[in-house]
């Protein structure tokens, strides 16, 4: 794997992906609550999507990032048919760390907020020490 630059990936890169909500996306869903509101397990996966649409396009030949920490908190609930916004935005780029700011909004009210780490890893290498298949 090529070593990061300032031309792979530096602060300010930044990802966006949406999600109408359906049933299938509810706490009562995913195991998460018993209301059918759009479940926090849905909103970090939306999160963390962003993250990874942020940086996509500027990774090194061979490489993939890794969820390491989140730090999220669900401020609003959001009912089927809505569609919320997730943004992140690459904050920090401390050797092959990540760091994301999130946020998450639905029709101009923020949804959720917080931050997403990252761990830049060798694709091949991850997949062989977790016994996985490349």
């Amino acid at each position: 794997m090529r070593e990061l630059t300032e031309e792979t990936l530096a602060p300010g890169l930044t990802g966006r992906v949406e999600l109408t909500v359906t049933e299938a996306d509810t706490a009562q869903a995913v195991g998460s609550g018993d209301v059918p509101v759009l479940g926090t397990p849905r909103v970090l996966a939306l999160a963390e999507a962003a993250t990874v649409a942020a940086t996509a396009r500027h990774l090194p030949s061979g490489s993939t990032t890794v969820g390491t920490r989140v730090e999220l908190e669900h401020l609003a609930a959001t009912p089927v048919g809505r569609t919320v916004v997730a943004q992140a935005r690459l904050t920090e780029v401390d050797r092959r760390r990540l760091v994301f700011e999130i946020t998450v909004t639905e029709g101009g009210q923020t949804v959720a907020e917080g931050r997403v780490e990252r761990a830049l890893v060798d694709r091949h290498r991850f997949l062989d020490r977790a016994g996985g298949a490349a």
